[in-house]
């Protein structure tokens, strides 16, 4: 039996290896296929990984909605979490990018957490998700329109209704984390780290720690790159994002690739994948609460779960992360 994590303060618990469902939405991913991903999220009860984090920017609601339909008549096995402030119709807000949906059209998205927006985003996941409750709701991303307390109220309106079951943010400082904190009990900051990406460490896992906010760790496998499959001659699909990001860079792509096969003996010493490693290693850090790990169909997400069973000693994190501080990527 996977022992679930508590959410800060909030009493919802969650399995350490949750389902991120990004890659589900198709959008930047070179899309997704309905039945594998369906599959993938029915079996995650096999392997114990209980929650699914989600968002409307996900495939433009698409990710919700393959949510929705694997999770009816399930609903209470599972922990959905969503979040909302990510708009692509209309222009409130701050212009965030223009980019395509999966059929092609142009889309132009916007941050925005005006109070009305995020009540009707909320109503717009329910539908999408078929359920009347959110476990975690989320701010995606900060919105620099528009005050946090006026976010943050919506947020508190949201859960007198029952609408929602706590409240949580993405991408956020400690200054806007304490600001939401002064309206809310804040139960989550949802931040990008990874063996390769350890900001956070620096200020915003000692807040957490200090305010019992607890810290979901989103692309903690940095989209693919620390599983080792990622060669310089990878085929990435047309739509696919990756490439262009800092990480997959050749210079960093071969750094990291060394690495990698500088820690695959003690994987393989105990009986694991690279990647159960990685994620292991993630949910062994101070302050970390769950990682959120993306999965297209069933072998994914059995591979993943398995992270939750590693044990690493202080000996064996202490090499590692010795490693790790050994690695100087270019990227900027």
């Amino acid at each position: 039996m996977i022992e679930k994590r508590e959410l800060g303060k909030s009493e919802i618990k969650i399995s350490p290896v949750a389902l991120g469902a990004w890659a589900i939405g198709g959008w930047m991913w070179g899309g997704s296929d309905r039945r594998d991903s369906i599959r993938a999220i029915h079996s995650c009860q096999d392997y114990g990984i209980t929650s699914i984090d989600t968002a409307p920017i996900y495939g433009f609601g698409h990710s919700e909605r393959i949510v929705g339909e694997a999770i009816k008549g399930k609903r209470e096995q599972y922990e959905i979490l969503t979040k909302s402030g990510m708009r692509w119709e209309g222009t409130s807000g701050e212009f965030y990018f223009t980019t395509s949906d999966n059929e092609g059209n142009t889309r132009d998205v916007y941050k925005y957490s005006g109070r009305n927006s995020l009540i009707r985003e909320c109503e717009e996941s329910l539908e999408r998700l078929g359920t009347d409750y959110i476990d975690l709701y989320q701010i995606h991303w900060p919105d620099h329109t528009t005050p946090i307390e006026e976010a943050m109220e919506a947020f508190l309106l949201l859960k007198e209704q029952g609408k929602i079951r706590a409240a949580g943010v993405s991408n956020y400082s400690v200054e806007q984390m304490q600001r939401a904190a002064n309206v809310i009990e804040l139960s989550t900051n949802q931040v990008p780290y990874s063996m390769v990406r350890r900001e956070i460490e620096e200020e915003i896992v000692p807040w957490c720690m200090d305010n019992d906010c607890g810290i979901l760790a989103y692309s903690p496998l940095q989209r693919g790159l620390l599983t080792g499959k990622i060669t310089p001659d990878y085929p990435f699909a047309p739509g696919d994002s990756r490439p262009e990001t800092p990480h997959f860079k050749i210079n960093n792509l071969i750094k990291i690739n060394k690495f990698l096969e500088d820690i695959k003996p003690l994987a393989q010493g105990k009986g694991a994948t690279l990647s159960q490693l990685v994620i292991g290693w993630t949910l062994k850090q101070p302050g970390i609460t769950a990682a959120l790990v993306g999965a297209r169909d069933e072998v994914q997400v059995k591979q993943n779960s398995g992270a939750m069973h590693i044990e690493l000693s202080d000996e064996e994190l202490q090499m590692i992360n010795g490693k790790i501080n050994g690695l100087y990527l270019e990227l900027d």
